[in-house]
């Protein structure tokens, strides 16, 4: 995952539990939701580019294995 999915990712979760603790504060129950789906969000993009990164991961070793075996 480049840095910047990281670092986007992560803001996006910030934001989202300042927006819920926002509307916890404020009794705005729309506002508590929007920022629990804004976390959710931000959780789940990370997993799917962690995911993607081992994927690319294990090909790229695969790769390497299949290449020294063939010498």
């Amino acid at each position: 995952m480049s840095l910047f999915d990281k670092v986007k990712d992560k803001a996006q979760q910030m934001v989202g539990g300042a927006k819920e603790k926002l509307g916890e504060a404020t009794g705005n129950e729309d506002l508590q939701a929007s920022g629990k789906a804004d976390q959710t969000k931000g959780e789940a993009k990370e997993a799917g580019h962690d995911l993607r990164d081992k994927a690319t991961g294990a090909v790229q070793d695969a790769k390497d294995k299949l290449n020294r075996d063939d010498r």
